[in-house]
């Protein structure tokens, strides 16, 4: 193992170890916290080192980086098993989509995502469904809030977020999981803790009205204050940099 991938395994193990506290301090189980990985300043290595770890979630805000991560991970994945007899390889990533999703990028974006974090609109879960294919499970989606009605971020406001989620639940090809926000990013993490717990009582009074069991997961919490996050109950936890590191001056551009 190169020292920059040992660094990212330890990186990565302090950051198990953070959920498993911030679990506790919640009064929560942290078997029931799940991270996704954000590999915007990963390189497939070290992507790979994570993986045989245990790592199944991986995530991506840039959708030309997002396919041609997962493409080149799949193919790697199927030469390995191929050459150890489908032994001792992991089945799947489960890759989610983080990101500002463009309506004309959704084709290409669900083809590979397992789960999309980021639909703020009507308009976007209607693109969503029309490129469902019959044929196929429904696509699974979170419901993008912007709970700290922030200026040009993304995301539906938190009064009109439970009006969307009746909308989407009429559609067959789009299965709503839950909730995903981002706090105004600050040095202080406390200060993302109100913007935490507004998102878990909207979330917590979608699913008392709404019944479904399946609605179920509550994404909130990047690198900076993704303890916060999860002391407030979120069981889905996005972080990158915190693991992989800041990316480099001369890092690739893919995407715009």
């Amino acid at each position: 193992m190169t020292d920059t991938c040992a660094g990212v395994a330890e990186r990565y193990e302090l950051v198990k170890e953070c959920i498993r506290r911030a679990a506790e301090r919640g009064g929560r189980d942290p078997e029931k916290v799940f991270l996704v990985a954000v590999t915007k300043n990963a390189t497939p290595t070290e992507v790979r080192v994570l993986h045989r770890m245990g790592q199944i979630d991986f995530g991506e805000s840039r959708m030309q980086h997002f396919v041609r991560m997962a493409s080149q991970l799949d193919e790697f994945r199927c030469r390995q098993r191929e050459f150890h007899g489908g032994l001792d390889i992991p089945d799947s990533i489960r890759w989610h989509f983080i990101g500002h999703l463009q309506r004309n990028k959704v084709r290409r974006v669900i083809s590979t995502a397992r789960l999309v974090h980021s639909v703020g609109s009507l308009k976007l879960a209607e693109e969503i469904q029309s490129a469902h294919r019959d044929d196929t499970p429904p696509i699974e989606i979170l419901i993008q809030v912007n709970v700290s009605g922030e200026k040009g971020k993304q995301g539906v406001a938190p009064a009109a977020a439970t009006h969307l989620v009746d909308q989407v639940r009429t559609m067959f090809g789009v299965r709503i999981r839950g909730l995903m926000c981002m706090a105004p990013f600050s040095m202080d993490p406390a200060t993302s803790r109100p913007v935490f717990r507004r998102a878990r009582e909207l979330f917590d009074d979608i699913r008392r009205s709404g019944g479904r069991e399946d609605f179920n997961l509550l994404s909130m919490g990047m690198s900076n204050d993704f303890e916060i996050a999860v002391e407030c109950g979120a069981n889905l936890i996005r972080v990158g940099t915190a693991i992989f590191g800041a990316p480099s001056e001369d890092a690739e551009s893919v995407e715009p």
